[in-house]
């Protein structure tokens, strides 16, 4: 079993960091906001992007899977009261020459075996597309 380990730390009342290994992430804590740090919502969608830029790595060996590039675009909706996330849509667009098959096969694949997405899909609606760069 795999586990993990994140300390975070109050900077003062406009910011806050969190640290694993030897990386450093600056938090916007910040009641007002801050444009420079990502917000908690904002740490969670770039946590599942992660996940699936990783998973992607993982898998392309195993696939064979010819990949020059990949993006991926989220957007969470959270309600006020209970405040949680309701609500992740993304959308993945592969730069390939890869089958319409292949690339539905790349997504299940990532949809199957990445940790971050299978622990949001339990807790919340989680609807995504993956396509071909134009």
């Amino acid at each position: 079993m795999l586990e993990y380990n994140v300390t975070a730390r109050r900077i003062d009342h406009h910011g806050s960091e969190a640290g694993t290994k030897g990386a450093r992430i600056v938090l916007d804590t910040d009641m007002q906001g801050r444009d420079d740090a990502f917000n908690p919502a904002e740490l969670l969608l770039a946590s599942l992007a992660a996940c699936m830029l990783k998973g992607t790595e993982r898998v392309l060996p195993m696939l064979d899977f010819n990949l020059r590039g990949m993006d991926i675009s989220l957007h969470a909706r959270r309600q006020d009261n209970p405040p949680k996330i309701t609500r992740i849509d993304y959308e993945i667009t592969v730069d390939t020459d890869e089958s319409d098959q292949r690339l539905d096969l790349l997504h299940r694949n990532l949809q199957k075996y990445g940790t971050i997405y299978n622990t949001l899909t339990a807790a919340t609606e989680l609807v995504g597309t993956i396509r071909r760069k134009e």
